[in-house]
Parts: structure tokens; C-alpha cells; sequence
């Protein structure tokens, strides 16, 4: 018996022990739903004769919330997988070495293709004269999309031959894209104070617009690709559309409309402006690839409304079982409060 003793003494610090820690796992779930442990019913709010307390109907909608929060960022991560796969989509045997997005390339390799989208084109050219008006928040956002549109540049099998026009010293974009961009003397293309309407041919020129009533169909080597130098905020209805015709060059956009559709969402948004890094990640794929599709899906991301039609279902299902969730949890609230003593 006197044995006995301590080996009880031992499961029972065990016990209380293993409870703690349920205890523990319970709270943090609760704190992650932000639902207080009073609300929920914890271990020390239940009834004195055991039974357990329902729901409160804060915490319920809190639940809902939470639920609404992780359909949505489950359905955000299966579309960046995708979006993933598409930028390390082979090259279909067009050129040599690894596609776009597909890891680190060797730096002579790198070199090597930029110097012959250099001399063969095609050109893709970034104008920053059409964003005067930014703030220093929305130059600095513009020069991370330089940085990543660069960076996605050096890493893909058939570049472009990249050209940063407008890039005066002294304004806010020059100033930003060498404080935040490690290396950027060094970056291997051109940039210059002057316009592209001084460097390149009128009729070699096409500006890219979603305003556009022209379909981009196909990347023409000896074309120079022009893109406004905007970031979101600063985004005016057919600003960079006037721009291109009282320059009298040819417009065009990319065929979102065409190959996508749009995806019902809870705020009803859709729009077919995209960051410069997005819309070079787009004529990038389609370049290696000569598939729209593939191209669309490697830089539309879900945010911006439009989906390709494979994954129509994939989105619908999961509003669907959102819903679901959504109205078993609102019966039975309804239940509980039909049943909660007057």
C-alpha cells in the first residue's frame, strides 16, 4: 500500500499535467478564431452540472469569419500553385536551358541571352514619363516591380532586351531604384533621360494599354513593347491610352477578356490592370511557351477577378462549401436559442 502511494501521486500529476496542456491547445485555438474562452465555453465556464454551454452568438459569427478567412486563402494558395507550375512550365523545346521562374541561372549564361535580346530583340520598355504625379510610397512600390521585372528577365530562356526611359536623375523613381535595388548600376539594360519617341522607329512601337481595343496576338521580335511606368494607386481611366494615341503609336492589351473569365467574388472586382512585373511575366511565359493560357496563368493572380475556365469549378466549390459551413453553424444557432430556457 505504501508503494502504492507514490505511483497515484505520479499519475495524478500526470493528469493534471496532460489537462494543462489541453487547456493550452484549447486557448490558442480560441485565440486564432479570436473568440474569448468565456464565449466558448471553456473548461471554467461550463455549467455546474456538466453540461456544455452553447455558443454565444459573437462567437459563432467570429467562427463563420475565421471559416470565411481560410476558404479564401485556401482557394489564394491553390491559385499561386498554379500560377508556380505555369512559370516553370518547360519551354517546349524553344530555346535552350530552364523557362521562366524555374531557379537560379549561371551568370555567364544569363549574360549571354540578355546580349542577344540585345542585338535580336525582342525589347520591352518601361516609361516612366507618364508617372510625374507619384508619390515617394508609389515610386518605391514601382521600383520593386522594376526589381522583380528584372529579375524574372535574367532568369528566362528567351529574354527581353529591357529599356528604362524617362529615368531623369534627381526625380523620385531614380532616386528609389537605387536605394532599394542592390546592384542596380550593374543591372544589364538600358536606361536614359530620353523618350522611347527618340530612340525607336513610330511604326516599331506599341504601347501596352488594358483600355485598348486591340488584341495583343503575338510577340513580333523586331517590336518595341512599351509599358506605362505605374503602380495601382496612381492609375487613371485611359491615362496611358491617351498617351499612346496623341503620340499616334499602335495600342494594345493583353487577351484576358479572351482566354479568361470572371470569377464571382464577394466584392464583385475585376480589373485588367496589371503591375509591370505581372504584365512581363505574362509576355514572358507566352514568349517561351506560345500558349495565352499558360502566360495568363503565370501572371493574372486570382486578386484581379479573372480566371481561366479549368478553374471556374475549383472557385465555385469552394464558395460552395463556404456557404454550407456558413448555414449549418446559423441552424444551429438557431437551434440553440429555439432550445435556451425563457
Amino acid at each position: 500500500m505504501e508503494a502504492a502511494g507514490p505511483a497515484a501521486g505520479m499519475e495524478a500529476a500526470a493528469g493534471e499535467a496532460e489537462a494543462e496542456a489541453e487547456a493550452a491547445v484549447a486557448a490558442e485555438a480560441l485565440r486564432l478564431l479570436r473568440i474569448e474562452p468565456s464565449a466558448a465555453g471553456g473548461p471554467s465556464a461550463g455549467r455546474a452540472d456538466g453540461a456544455e454551454e452553447p455558443c454565444s452568438r459573437n462567437a459563432l459569427r467570429k467562427r463563420r469569419r475565421w471559416q470565411r478567412v481560410l476558404a479564401a486563402r485556401r482557394g489564394k494558395r491553390r491559385q499561386e500553385r498554379q500560377r508556380r507550375r505555369a512559370r516553370r512550365a518547360p519551354a517546349d523545346g524553344i530555346g535552350p536551358g530552364p523557362a521562366l521562374g524555374s531557379g537560379r541561372v549561371p551568370a555567364a549564361l544569363a549574360t549571354e541571352r540578355l546580349l542577344e535580346a540585345r542585338a535580336a530583340g525582342p525589347r520591352l520598355c518601361v516609361d516612366l514619363g507618364v508617372g510625374g504625379s507619384m508619390t515617394e510610397k508609389e515610386s518605391g512600390r514601382l521600383a520593386s516591380q522594376i526589381r522583380r521585372l528584372y529579375g524574372a528577365n535574367r532568369r528566362a530562356a528567351r529574354p527581353f532586351w529591357l529599356c528604362l526611359t524617362g529615368f531623369a536623375a534627381g526625380t523620385p523613381i531614380y532616386e528609389q531604384c537605387f536605394r532599394m535595388n542592390d546592384g542596380f548600376a550593374g543591372y544589364l539594360m538600358d536606361t536614359t533621360p530620353q523618350s522611347y519617341l527618340d530612340l525607336f522607329p513610330l511604326d516599331a512601337i506599341v504601347y501596352l494599354t488594358p483600355d485598348s481595343e486591340n488584341v495583343l496576338e503575338d510577340i513580333d521580335p523586331d517590336k518595341v513593347y512599351v509599358l506605362g511606368g505605374l503602380v495601382d494607386e496612381s492609375i487613371h481611366k485611359q491615362l496611358t491610352l491617351r498617351r499612346a494615341r496623341e503620340q499616334s503609336l499602335q495600342t494594345a492589351r493583353l487577351p484576358i477578356r479572351e482566354y479568361m473569365v470572371k470569377a464571382p467574388n464577394a466584392r464583385n472586382y475585376h480589373s485588367e490592370t496589371l503591375a509591370i512585373n505581372q504584365v512581363f511575366d505574362v509576355l514572358s511565359t507566352y514568349y517561351n511557351t506560345r500558349s495565352w493560357p499558360a502566360a495568363l496563368r503565370a501572371g493574372v493572380s486570382s486578386g484581379k477577378g479573372y480566371v481561366l475556365p479549368d478553374t471556374v469549378e475549383q472557385v465555385e466549390t469552394a464558395q460552395c462549401t463556404t456557404a454550407a459551413q456558413e448555414n449549418a453553424l446559423f441552424c444551429g444557432e438557431e437551434l440553440q436559442r429555439q432550445e435556451a430556457p425563457a
